[in-house]
């Protein structure tokens, strides 16, 4: 397959949105009729009855779409019910355990500044996070899983983010000053019996 037909396979592999030639053309900087021609070698590899994608012209664009024959299993696997977001809570306690564990519940809460129970057990219950045994005092350690690890697009745990290289915006850093401030002072605050 030439290359242009490699960058069309790929622009329309990309897009959810049919393509028109003259937008293939503009986005590999080529003229419309190389885009023809790369359309009509796709056309040839994606014939029906040999893949299990087929090319598409369809609302004056083109789109890579599945053969008839796997419409019935594509509605299934796609009528199942979405994993919904990570909510903060669950991100910073899967943040805490990606970069520190083995930790325990009682220390991701230490480092959160609230108790973190409910996320803790949403990150086990989606399979990210898994038991990992027992600290010196009891406490059970998490550890995350390679759900996570696939999920993030990680090769193992060496290719987190280095978290010094972080380098927030002064209104991130304020936020943060801000968080941390009431964390400390609601911490500081003698609880009522």
């Amino acid at each position: 397959m030439s290359p242009l037909a490699r960058i069309v396979e790929a622009l329309l592999f990309l897009s959810n949105d049919p393509l028109t030639v003259g937008e293939l053309a503009d986005a590999g900087e080529v003229s419309e009729g190389e885009v023809v021609e790369a359309l009509a070698r796709l056309r040839e590899h994606y014939a029906e009855g040999f893949r299990g994608v087929v090319l598409r012209e369809v609302a004056g664009g083109f789109t890579l779409a599945t053969d008839p024959v796997a419409e019935r299993a594509a509605r299934r696997l796609l009528a199942r019910p979405r994993t919904p977001p990570l909510n903060q809570a669950q991100a910073e306690c899967l943040a805490i355990v990606a970069y520190l564990q083995p930790v325990s519940r009682p220390e991701i809460a230490r480092i959160r500044g609230v108790s973190s129970e409910s996320a803790v057990g949403t990150l086990l219950e989606r399979g990210l996070i898994e038991e990992s045994g027992r600290s010196r005092f009891g406490a059970v350690l998490y550890r995350s899983t390679e759900l996570f690890e696939r999920l993030f697009g990680l090769t193992g745990l060496d290719a987190l983010p280095d978290p010094s290289a972080f380098d927030p915006t002064p209104e991130e850093e304020g936020e943060l000053r801000e968080r941390l401030l009431r964390a400390g002072e609601q911490r500081a605050q003698p609880t009522q019996s």
